[in-house]
C-alpha cells in the first residue's frame, strides 16, 4: 500500500473528469496558453506542394468505383467479428424467439377464431 502511494506521489499528472454539461473540455480550459512559433516556410517547401490529379472524363467513374471498393475493403477490415461460440449463442437466441413467437401468434389466431365462432354462433 505505501508503494502505490509514494508511486501515485511521485507522478505529476492529473486527471480531469470531464462532465456532460461542460461546453469544453477541462483539458482545454486549464491547458497554457503558449505560443509556438512557427518557422517561416522556405520556397523548396512552397513548391513541393502539388496537387494530385483528378480524373476526368471518361475516367471518373472507374476511379470513383474503386475509391469506394477500397474504402469498404478498409471498413471491412476494422470489423470486429464475433467468435463461432457468440455466433452460434447469438443464432440460438434468434431460433429461440422466433418459436416464441410463433406460438404466441398460433395461440392468438386460435382463440380469436373461437371467439369468432362463438359471436357468429356457428
Amino acid at each position: 500500500m505505501a508503494q502505490k502511494k509514494n508511486a501515485s506521489q511521485k507522478s505529476e499528472s492529473t486527471v480531469t473528469r470531464i462532465k456532460a454539461s461542460d461546453t469544453k473540455p477541462a483539458a482545454i480550459n486549464d491547458a497554457p496558453k503558449e505560443s509556438i512559433a512557427k518557422a517561416p516556410e522556405s520556397t523548396t517547401q512552397k513548391q513541393k506542394k502539388i496537387k494530385k490529379p483528378s480524373a476526368k472524363g471518361i475516367a471518373r467513374p472507374f476511379v470513383a468505383t474503386g475509391r469506394y471498393f477500397a474504402g469498404a475493403w478498409y471498413e471491412l477490415k476494422q470489423v470486429r467479428w464475433p467468435t463461432r461460440r457468440a455466433t452460434w449463442g447469438l443464432t440460438a437466441a434468434v431460433l429461440l424467439f422466433t418459436a416464441f413467437f410463433i406460438v404466441v401468434v398460433i395461440l392468438l389466431d386460435i382463440g380469436f377464431k373461437y371467439l369468432f365462432d362463438l359471436m357468429l354462433g356457428k
